[in-house]
Protein backbone atom coordinates (compact mmCIF):
# COMPACT_ATOMS: atom_id res chain seq x y z
CA UNK A 1 0.00 0.00 0.00
CA UNK A 2 1.48 3.45 -1.18
CA UNK A 3 0.96 5.98 2.09
CA UNK A 4 0.77 9.33 -0.64
CA UNK A 5 -2.78 9.81 -0.68
CA UNK A 6 -4.33 7.93 1.70
CA UNK A 7 -6.56 8.88 4.17
CA UNK A 8 -5.59 7.72 7.61
CA UNK A 9 -7.34 7.63 10.97
CA UNK A 10 -4.66 7.65 13.86
CA UNK A 11 -5.57 6.90 17.58
CA UNK A 12 -3.88 8.05 20.61
CA UNK A 13 -2.86 11.07 18.14
CA UNK A 14 -2.26 13.71 20.52
CA UNK A 15 0.88 12.94 22.15
CA UNK A 16 4.24 10.39 21.86
CA UNK A 17 4.13 7.83 18.91
CA UNK A 18 0.82 8.74 17.83
CA UNK A 19 1.23 12.44 17.24
CA UNK A 20 4.90 11.13 15.33
CA UNK A 21 2.34 9.06 13.22
CA UNK A 22 0.41 12.46 12.12
CA UNK A 23 3.23 14.62 11.27
CA UNK A 24 5.03 11.19 9.16
CA UNK A 25 1.86 10.75 7.35
CA UNK A 26 1.52 14.18 6.60
CA UNK A 27 4.65 14.33 5.27
CA UNK A 28 4.73 11.39 3.34
CA UNK A 29 1.72 12.88 1.40
CA UNK A 30 -1.38 11.50 2.47
CA UNK A 31 -4.33 13.56 1.54
CA UNK A 32 -6.17 13.30 5.42
CA UNK A 33 -5.59 12.46 8.96
CA UNK A 34 -8.16 12.27 10.83
CA UNK A 35 -6.62 12.61 14.60
CA UNK A 36 -8.48 10.71 17.63
CA UNK A 37 -7.87 11.64 21.32
CA UNK A 38 -10.18 11.07 24.12
CA UNK A 39 -9.53 15.44 24.66
CA UNK A 40 -9.80 16.89 21.32
CA UNK A 41 -8.30 19.97 22.93
CA UNK A 42 -5.00 18.66 22.95
CA UNK A 43 -4.90 17.94 19.17
CA UNK A 44 -4.75 21.85 19.30
CA UNK A 45 -0.46 21.47 17.91
CA UNK A 46 -1.49 19.11 15.43
CA UNK A 47 -3.83 21.66 14.04
CA UNK A 48 -1.64 24.55 14.07
CA UNK A 49 1.11 22.63 12.51
CA UNK A 50 -0.68 21.11 9.70
CA UNK A 51 -3.84 22.97 9.11
CA UNK A 52 -7.22 21.06 7.34
CA UNK A 53 -5.21 18.20 6.95
CA UNK A 54 -5.87 16.95 9.80
CA UNK A 55 -8.80 16.40 11.79
CA UNK A 56 -9.58 16.21 15.00
CA UNK A 57 -12.45 14.06 16.29
CA UNK A 58 -13.42 13.12 19.77
CA UNK A 59 -12.28 9.31 20.42
CA UNK A 60 -12.28 7.17 23.41
CA UNK A 61 -11.23 3.55 21.94
CA UNK A 62 -12.85 2.09 25.28
CA UNK A 63 -15.93 3.43 23.70
CA UNK A 64 -18.46 1.46 21.29
CA UNK A 65 -20.56 4.80 20.68
CA UNK A 66 -17.20 6.71 19.76
CA UNK A 67 -15.80 4.40 17.94
CA UNK A 68 -18.97 3.97 15.53
CA UNK A 69 -19.19 7.77 15.32
CA UNK A 70 -15.84 7.97 14.10
CA UNK A 71 -16.47 5.40 11.42
CA UNK A 72 -19.28 7.79 10.40
CA UNK A 73 -16.86 11.15 10.45
CA UNK A 74 -14.35 9.06 8.92
CA UNK A 75 -16.25 7.36 5.74
CA UNK A 76 -13.27 8.21 3.61
CA UNK A 77 -10.49 6.51 5.19
CA UNK A 78 -8.39 4.02 3.51
CA UNK A 79 -5.64 3.56 6.60
CA UNK A 80 -6.38 2.72 10.56
CA UNK A 81 -3.44 3.05 12.79
CA UNK A 82 -4.34 1.41 16.07
CA UNK A 83 -1.78 3.49 18.27
CA UNK A 84 -3.85 4.03 21.59
CA UNK A 85 -2.53 1.85 24.49
CA UNK A 86 -1.84 2.16 28.15
CA UNK A 87 0.78 0.44 30.20
CA UNK A 88 0.43 0.14 34.10
CA UNK A 89 3.81 -1.11 34.76
CA UNK A 90 2.81 -3.97 36.98
CA UNK A 91 2.67 -7.86 37.47
CA UNK A 92 -0.74 -9.22 38.19
CA UNK A 93 1.02 -10.50 41.52
CA UNK A 94 2.36 -7.03 42.47
CA UNK A 95 -0.94 -5.54 41.22
CA UNK A 96 -2.78 -7.57 43.74
CA UNK A 97 -5.95 -8.02 41.86
CA UNK A 98 -7.46 -7.62 38.40
CA UNK A 99 -7.98 -3.56 37.61
CA UNK A 100 -4.86 -2.83 35.65
CA UNK A 101 -5.23 -5.89 33.65
CA UNK A 102 -8.80 -5.45 32.95
CA UNK A 103 -7.77 -1.01 32.03
CA UNK A 104 -4.98 -2.41 29.99
CA UNK A 105 -7.11 -4.97 28.13
CA UNK A 106 -10.22 -2.64 26.97
CA UNK A 107 -7.34 -0.17 25.63
CA UNK A 108 -5.13 -2.42 24.18
CA UNK A 109 -7.29 -5.50 22.71
CA UNK A 110 -10.92 -4.43 23.18
CA UNK A 111 -9.77 -1.12 21.77
CA UNK A 112 -8.02 -2.52 18.83
CA UNK A 113 -10.64 -4.75 18.45
CA UNK A 114 -13.20 -2.46 18.58
CA UNK A 115 -11.44 -0.11 15.94
CA UNK A 116 -11.12 -3.05 13.79
CA UNK A 117 -15.26 -3.60 14.23
CA UNK A 118 -16.02 -0.10 13.60
CA UNK A 119 -13.41 0.54 10.04
CA UNK A 120 -13.19 -3.00 8.57
CA UNK A 121 -16.32 -1.84 6.48
CA UNK A 122 -15.10 1.58 5.73
CA UNK A 123 -11.88 0.24 4.45
CA UNK A 124 -13.65 -2.41 2.83
CA UNK A 125 -16.48 0.65 1.16
CA UNK A 126 -12.58 2.08 0.01
CA UNK A 127 -10.76 -0.53 -1.39
CA UNK A 128 -9.50 -2.60 1.37
CA UNK A 129 -6.63 -0.14 2.68
CA UNK A 130 -4.72 -1.43 5.64
CA UNK A 131 -4.66 -1.27 9.71
CA UNK A 132 -1.15 -1.04 11.52
CA UNK A 133 -2.00 -2.61 14.99
CA UNK A 134 0.96 -1.44 17.60
CA UNK A 135 2.21 -4.43 19.33
CA UNK A 136 5.10 -4.56 21.31
CA UNK A 137 8.17 -7.16 21.83
CA UNK A 138 6.74 -7.98 24.49
CA UNK A 139 4.22 -9.60 22.61
CA UNK A 140 6.62 -12.24 21.90
CA UNK A 141 7.98 -12.79 25.10
CA UNK A 142 6.77 -11.69 28.91
CA UNK A 143 8.62 -9.20 30.73
CA UNK A 144 7.71 -10.00 34.32
CA UNK A 145 7.44 -6.80 35.72
CA UNK A 146 5.33 -5.37 32.83
CA UNK A 147 2.99 -8.81 33.34
CA UNK A 148 -0.13 -7.51 32.58
CA UNK A 149 0.72 -5.24 29.73
CA UNK A 150 2.40 -8.23 28.31
CA UNK A 151 -0.29 -10.01 28.61
CA UNK A 152 -2.83 -7.92 26.47
CA UNK A 153 0.13 -7.03 23.83
CA UNK A 154 0.12 -11.14 23.35
CA UNK A 155 -3.39 -11.22 23.21
CA UNK A 156 -3.57 -8.45 20.54
CA UNK A 157 -0.52 -10.05 18.66
CA UNK A 158 -3.18 -13.10 18.27
CA UNK A 159 -5.91 -10.89 17.83
CA UNK A 160 -4.03 -8.82 14.62
CA UNK A 161 -2.86 -12.91 13.22
CA UNK A 162 -7.00 -13.64 13.35
CA UNK A 163 -7.71 -10.65 11.88
CA UNK A 164 -5.55 -10.84 9.00
CA UNK A 165 -7.58 -14.01 8.16
CA UNK A 166 -10.78 -12.85 8.60
CA UNK A 167 -10.42 -9.88 6.82
CA UNK A 168 -8.34 -11.05 3.51
CA UNK A 169 -11.29 -11.47 1.09
CA UNK A 170 -12.02 -7.61 2.01
CA UNK A 171 -8.60 -7.21 0.52
CA UNK A 172 -7.30 -5.17 3.96
CA UNK A 173 -3.69 -5.86 4.59
CA UNK A 174 -3.55 -6.34 8.35
CA UNK A 175 0.15 -5.39 10.19
CA UNK A 176 1.62 -5.72 13.30
CA UNK A 177 4.47 -3.90 14.68
CA UNK A 178 6.98 -4.56 16.97
CA UNK A 179 9.27 -3.00 18.96
CA UNK A 180 10.76 -2.42 22.53
CA UNK A 181 11.49 0.59 24.58
CA UNK A 182 10.65 3.91 22.61
CA UNK A 183 11.76 7.42 23.97
CA UNK A 184 8.04 8.25 24.86
CA UNK A 185 6.17 9.61 27.88
CA UNK A 186 5.24 5.83 28.43
CA UNK A 187 8.52 4.48 29.76
CA UNK A 188 10.35 7.43 30.36
CA UNK A 189 10.98 6.90 34.00
CA UNK A 190 12.75 3.98 32.69
CA UNK A 191 16.29 4.56 32.58
CA UNK A 192 17.20 2.04 29.61
CA UNK A 193 18.18 2.53 26.01
CA UNK A 194 15.40 3.70 23.72
CA UNK A 195 14.69 4.04 20.12
CA UNK A 196 13.57 7.17 18.74
CA UNK A 197 9.63 7.64 18.07
CA UNK A 198 10.04 9.14 14.56
CA UNK A 199 12.51 5.97 14.01
CA UNK A 200 9.77 3.46 14.98
CA UNK A 201 6.80 5.40 12.48
CA UNK A 202 9.48 5.45 10.16
CA UNK A 203 10.02 1.73 9.67
CA UNK A 204 6.04 0.84 10.54
CA UNK A 205 5.54 3.38 7.38
CA UNK A 206 8.05 2.00 5.10
CA UNK A 207 6.77 -2.41 6.35
CA UNK A 208 3.15 -1.13 5.23
CA UNK A 209 4.13 0.23 1.48
CA UNK A 210 6.11 -3.02 1.42
CA UNK A 211 3.84 -5.14 2.11
CA UNK A 212 5.69 -6.59 5.42
CA UNK A 213 3.10 -8.24 7.61
CA UNK A 214 4.60 -8.06 10.96
CA UNK A 215 6.99 -5.50 10.66
CA UNK A 216 10.22 -5.76 13.29
CA UNK A 217 10.98 -1.58 14.19
CA UNK A 218 14.40 -2.13 15.94
CA UNK A 219 17.13 -4.19 16.89
CA UNK A 220 15.81 -5.21 20.39
CA UNK A 221 12.75 -6.63 18.47
CA UNK A 222 15.13 -8.65 15.97
CA UNK A 223 17.45 -10.22 18.66
CA UNK A 224 14.38 -11.40 20.54
CA UNK A 225 13.15 -13.01 17.11
CA UNK A 226 16.21 -14.85 16.44
CA UNK A 227 16.38 -15.97 20.42
CA UNK A 228 12.68 -17.63 20.02
CA UNK A 229 14.16 -19.32 17.23
CA UNK A 230 17.70 -20.77 18.67
CA UNK A 231 17.28 -20.45 22.57
CA UNK A 232 14.37 -20.17 23.47
CA UNK A 233 14.36 -21.19 27.41
CA UNK A 234 17.74 -18.74 27.43
CA UNK A 235 15.49 -16.04 26.69
CA UNK A 236 12.91 -16.61 29.02
CA UNK A 237 15.99 -17.02 31.93
CA UNK A 238 16.97 -14.03 29.85
CA UNK A 239 14.12 -11.96 30.62
CA UNK A 240 13.68 -12.87 34.36
CA UNK A 241 17.33 -11.79 35.24
CA UNK A 242 16.37 -7.88 33.09
CA UNK A 243 13.16 -8.58 35.19
CA UNK A 244 15.14 -9.23 38.39
CA UNK A 245 17.54 -6.11 37.94
CA UNK A 246 14.65 -4.03 36.91
CA UNK A 247 12.89 -4.30 40.05
CA UNK A 248 15.83 -3.02 42.16
CA UNK A 249 16.07 0.10 40.81
CA UNK A 250 11.83 0.44 40.12
CA UNK A 251 10.14 -1.62 42.90
CA UNK A 252 6.49 -2.32 42.01
CA UNK A 253 4.42 0.52 41.68
CA UNK A 254 7.48 3.25 41.31
CA UNK A 255 5.56 4.52 38.20
CA UNK A 256 2.68 5.45 40.08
Amino acid sequence: MLIKDTVAIVTGANRGLGKCFVDALIARGVARVYAGARDPGSLTPLLEAHGDRVQPLRLDVTSDADARTAAEHAGDATLLINNAGVLESLGVMEAGGLEPLRREMEVNLYGTARMALAFAPVLAANGGGAILNILSAASLVAFPPFGSYSATKAAAMSLTHSLRYELQAQNTMVHGLYAGFIDTGMVEYVDAEKVSPRDIVTAALDGIEANVVDIDADERTKAVRLALRDDPEGLIRSSWQRADDFRKVYPANSSD
